[in-house]
C-alpha cells in the first residue's frame, strides 16, 4: 500500500471534509450487534471517533504513524499500526469493518480475505468514499480544468477507482442497497485552498514541477469562490455482509 499521507497529516486532519451523521445512522441501523468495530485505513481517525460512539470496541488501523499521532484519543479506540491486508486480530472478531477513501490503495484479493477471516458471519464491510468537490458553476469549471488538466498525468492509476464510485472494484459480499448521501459545508477561501493542497496529484506535481500548482491558480480561483462558499462532496457507498459462499478471493 502506497502512503501518500503521512507528510502533511495535520493539514489532512485539518482540511478533509468529514462524514455527515446519516451515514453512521445507516451503518448503526444494519448491525445486528456492536461489541467490536475495525475501522481500516483510518488516516488520522474520523470514522473511528464516530463508531465509538456506538461500538463497545473500535480498532483502527493505518501504515501511516504521522497519521495516527493526529487521531483523537477516545477511551474504546485503539489505533495500531498495521497493514489493511495483515493485522493481528484473532478470526470473527468484528461486527462492522469500515473502510473510508483508502480501499483503492489496497491489495483487494489479501485484504478481502482478511476481512473475511476477522468478519464475525453476518457482519457488515462497508467501503466508503467521496467524489469530486462541487461548488458553483465557475469554481467547478476551474476545479474540474485543474483535476483532470493540470493534474491529470500526476494521480495516481488506482485514483480511477475513486473515479467510478467503487463499482469496479471487487465485492465478494451480499450486497446490501444503500442511500444517497453527500457532505456539505460553508468553507472560507483558506479551508478550499488548505483542502486541495491535501490532494496527492498536488504533491506528486509539486515534486516534479517545483512549485505549488494550488498557488498558480489561487487568484482565478479566489474570483470564482469568494471568501466564503457552499462546498458539496457525493457519498458513495458499498456495503455488505459476510455470506462465505460469496468469497471467491
Amino acid at each position: 500500500m502506497k502512503d501518500n499521507f503521512s507528510k502533511n497529516s495535520s493539514d489532512y486532519a485539518q482540511f478533509r471534509p468529514k462524514y455527515p451523521a446519516e451515514l453512521f445512522g445507516f451503518l448503526e441501523s444494519l448491525l445486528e450487534q456492536k461489541q467490536a468495530a475495525w475501522d481500516c485505513g483510518t488516516g488520522n481517525g474520523q470514522v473511528a471517533v464516530e463508531l465509538a460512539k456506538f461500538f463497545n470496541r473500535v480498532e483502527a488501523t493505518d501504515i501511516s504513524q504521522a497519521q495516527l499521532e493526529q487521531a483523537e484519543k477516545v477511551s474504546n479506540l485503539n489505533y495500531s499500526l498495521q497493514s489493511a491486508e495483515k493485522t493481528n486480530f484473532p478470526d470473527n472478531s468484528f461486527d462492522l469493518i469500515s473502510v473510508a477513501q483508502a480501499i483503492h490503495w489496497f491489495d483487494f484479493s489479501q485484504f478481502y480475505k482478511e476481512v473475511k477471516r476477522s468478519l464475525k458471519p453476518g457482519g457488515v464491510i462497508a467501503v466508503i468514499g467521496y467524489g469530486l468537490i462541487k461548488s458553483n458553476e465557475q469554481t467547478n469549471e476551474l476545479i474540474n480544468h485543474f483535476y483532470r488538466e493540470v493534474l491529470g498525468d500526476y494521480w495516481d492509476p488506482e485514483r480511477r477507482y475513486l473515479e467510478d464510485g467503487y463499482r469496479s472494484i471487487g465485492f465478494p459480499f451480499e450486497e446490501i442497497n444503500t442511500p444517497a448521501l453527500e457532505m456539505e459545508f460553508v468553507w472560507d477561501f483558506g479551508h478550499l485552498i488548505g483542502y486541495l493542497k491535501t490532494w496527492s496529484g498536488v504533491r506528486h506535481f509539486q515534486i516534479k514541477q517545483g512549485y505549488d500548482p494550488v498557488e498558480a491558480i489561487s487568484g482565478e480561483l479566489r474570483n470564482a469562490f469568494g471568501e466564503h462558499g457552499v462546498v458539496k462532496f457525493p457519498i458513495f457507498l458499498r456495503v455488505g455482509k459476510n455470506n462465505k459462499s460469496l468469497f471467491k478471493f
